[in-house]
């Protein structure tokens, strides 16, 4: 049903540092780079992620009630995505743990301050 994802950006530079290390700890992998924007591929038949300054040349931002869920494999992988994204720029907006009876999941800002979560549900 979803085709592509894009997520603005106003350093594509500082975003591929954060997205080659954010998309490749839930396999993903770069699948090509142009002048404005960066494709990531999660396999087929899959979505992509597009990262992209905007086209109409005016700043990124983020919208407010929007949000990206980054499937992990295990409670000990949410822990360690949100840590990583911690480590390269991102602003902590939930600490992983359980919220409710069959999800476990943590919640960070990227650097152009688009919300994530890494989340196992069950």
């Amino acid at each position: 049903m979803i085709s592509y994802i894009t997520i603005g950006s106003n350093d594509l530079a500082a975003s591929a540092v954060f997205f080659d290390a954010l998309f490749g700890a839930v396999d993903g992998t770069r699948a090509y780079s142009l002048d404005k924007m960066i494709g990531y591929s999660f396999g087929p038949e899959k979505p992509m992620i597009i990262v992209t300054c905007p086209f109409n040349g005016e700043g990124a931002t983020h919208g407010n009630g929007t949000m990206i869920a980054l499937a992990a494999k295990d409670r000990a992988h949410v822990d360690a995505v949100h840590a990583l994204a911690l480590k390269t720029g991102a602003t902590d907006e939930g600490t992983p743990g359980r919220r409710g009876q069959n999800f476990y999941g943590g919640y960070f800002r990227d650097p152009d301050g688009n919300k994530f979560s890494i989340c196992l549900t069950s």
